[in-house]
């Protein structure tokens, strides 16, 4: 089954099985996204149009639209072009239960085959007729195949699972236990092997030596007539699968494997540039989903109810079956059975086409193919219909019920997202007063430094909060607004680590701030000596305000609750408190997003996320002001 770290080789198996249902076929053209990515175009009979989407390592399977390839084609893809644009796919098979898949195509009198590996790291390589590499899209030299142009491609001749014999032979000398043995030497893989295990009747920890050749096989076959021919595509959770092995219940099911596997997998970074999805509200796809899960469970309910009324028509045909097989199960084991039953020529032995022996069950077809277990009555096996019945009738009113709680929301348009800029001051602490006025702080000793010597200016105006441990603060010109670069000079110092709810501050012109020490003086690392008369702000009150921007362009911004306010859609006041900033940030954020909405939040998850949000954070603890 297809997980996220690629597909298994069941699925490709039953991927060779739906795209052999399309032929004939003929290549178009082929595009390379990137180093792994490929797609080609195919035409079928009538004007039938497809995509290949190719992820060397991981998928390959048709899909809907195809990414904007690029304009200047790389050169695996223009080879490609050359050598198999025009050619009719003569087949596509899988080799083994390997996780490669091979297109062969006729060009003119050449045969070529593109072998599609999608194990390990994965490729993509053009070979002739005689297996000669042409060109792969990775070159590599491995200890026990070399993989460049004019090597051989050799392929694995070992197959345990093509006949009843060589799986005999394989089991007989393996040395693992049955599971482990079936998902590494099979290739099956885990969920699988388990899955073989349960359908042949056998215990999973058995030595593979020990096991019945017989019943394995026959588990096999039915698991690969499944995939290939009675495909019935379903993604659970975590996986995707060509058919519902695991039983799962809550299962999303699609008309063909491609269509699953593409909405199993997430869009390749080039497939989510091209590909513009109209944007649909969540309580839409959750409305999307109750309806698509009401009409399986009508399907199911219908379905099973039929299978209950095919069973009474045969009435004495059922009875005659459990009463036959009731009594031979006592005699004889349920290999011995399937083996009689096989041979046997009445018409009434052939209406059994599957054997479920770890079940004591048979599955007969009387127009209907339904499950018999042989130990219980006609009514019992019935009751186990009727059961279903039951159970989706009640997932059904539950989904109804769901249904009718769900308000869906009209549409809200969404608003386009311009990005604030990036500017030069936005590495240090700033903000812009109400009156337009940049004010930039230092965040340590060396930015405190910086400040000074590159950036501040004649015109400007030096602040500094009169406590130790404090961010230089320069006024980039004139501002009437000093009660907000007085508050932003205090919040961002160690009053705030303190715990302080003021403090005093003071400013000072340029020419007074020196870093040349008087005689037998010492200037620590950011640190400054102002002379002469400084202006005094006293007891300014300690607040930082931190909210979402959206117009005229999108940012966190931060700095005094006043000066930011206006400019911000959602908005979160902070004060000197007992959170650290860390966790401050996070909390703000949660507050930020809830605010915004969901849909919203989602889309400016490249903006409004926790390192944007630490940055206006002051040092030292904080609370949220209105909350508790």
């Amino acid at each position: 089954m297809a997980s996220e770290q690629g597909m298994s080789g069941i699925d490709v198996r039953a991927m060779a099985s739906e795209l052999n249902s399309k032929l004939p076929l003929w290549i178009d053209k082929v595009y390379q996204f990137d180093t792994r990515t490929l797609a080609i175009r195919i035409n079928g009979e009538n004007k039938a149009r497809y995509q290949f989407m190719i992820e060397a390592g991981r998928r390959a399977h048709l899909v809907t639209d195809l990414p904007n390839p690029p304009k200047n084609p790389p050169q695996f893809a223009m080879l490609l072009r050359k050598y198999i644009s025009g050619g009719k796919v003569l087949s596509i098979r899988q080799q083994g239960l390997e996780r490669i898949l091979i297109f062969e195509i006729g060009k003119g009198t050449t045969t070529y085959r593109l072998i599609i590996e999608l194990f390990d790291e994965g490729n993509v390589i053009l070979t002739d007729e005689n297996s000669r590499i042409v060109k792969p899209l990775r070159h590599h030299r491995f200890k026990e195949r070399e993989v460049v142009p004019g090597a051989t491609y050799t392929l694995s001749a070992a197959d345990p699972t093509v006949s009843q014999e060589t799986l005999a032979a394989f089991l007989k000398t393996d040395d693992r236990d049955l599971v482990r043995a079936l998902a590494i030497g099979c290739m099956l893989g885990g969920a699988y092997a388990e899955y073989i295990c349960t359908k042949a009747g056998l215990e999973k920890s058995i030595p593979a030596s020990s096991a019945d050749p017989a019943s394995i096989y026959a588990a096999l076959v039915g698991l690969f007539d499944a995939v290939v021919n009675h495909r019935a595509p379903v993604i659970t959770g975590k996986h995707c699968e060509p058919i519902n092995v695991e039983c799962a219940e809550n299962i999303w099911t699609y008309p063909t494997f491609s269509e699953a596997l593409e909405a199993f997998y997430p869009l390749t970074k080039k497939e989510k540039k091209a590909t513009a999805r109209p944007f649909i509200p969540k309580e839409d796809r959750i409305r999307k989903h109750q309806e698509a899960a009401i009409r399986k469970f009508d399907d199911t309910i219908k379905k099973t109810d039929e299978m209950v009324a095919v069973i009474y028509e045969n009435y004495q045909f059922i009875v005659n079956l459990i009463t036959t097989l009731d009594s031979a199960s006592k005699q004889l084991s349920w290999q011995e059975i399937e083996k009689h039953l096989r041979g046997a020529e009445s018409a009434d032995a052939k209406r059994i086409v599957r054997f479920f022996p770890d079940e004591a069950a048979v599955e007969v077809d009387i127009g209907k193919k339904v499950k018999i277990y042989v130990h219980e009555g006609i009514e019992q096996n019935a009751g186990r219909y009727y059961d279903t019945i039951k159970k989706f009738k009640k997932k059904k009113e539950g989904a109804l019920a769901a249904m009718a709680r769900t308000v869906v929301k009209k549409p809200q348009k969404r608003r386009d997202i311009v990005p604030l800029k990036k500017l030069w001051y936005h590495r240090f602490r700033w903000f812009i007063t109400s009156d337009g006025v940049v004010v930039l702080g230092g965040r340590d000793a060396s930015q405190n430094e910086e400040l000074v010597k590159k950036y501040l200016a004649g015109g400007d105006l030096f602040v500094h909060a009169d406590v130790h441990g404090a961010s230089v603060v320069i006024v980039k010109g004139t501002t009437g607004r000093m009660d907000e670069v007085a508050q932003f000079a205090a919040s961002y110092s160690g009053a705030w680590r303190s715990g302080h709810a003021s403090a005093d501050v003071y400013s000072a012109l340029p020419n007074q701030v020196s870093k040349t020490p008087e005689s037998g003086e010492f200037v620590a690392r950011g640190s400054f000596i102002v002379r002469g008369e400084r202006t005094y702000y006293r007891n300014i009150s300690l607040a930082v305000g931190i909210g979402l921007m959206q117009e005229p362009n999108t940012a966190v911004i931060g700095g005094p609750p006043s000066a930011i306010q206006g400019k911000v859609k959602a908005y979160v006041e902070l004060r000197p408190g007992q959170y650290e900033p860390n966790d401050t940030a996070k909390k703000v954020l949660r507050i930020l997003k809830d605010k915004t909405g969901e849909d919203d939040a989602k889309a400016l998850k490249n903006i409004l996320n926790t390192e944007a949000v630490a940055a206006f954070v002051p040092p030292g603890g904080s609370d949220i002001a209105g909350q508790p």
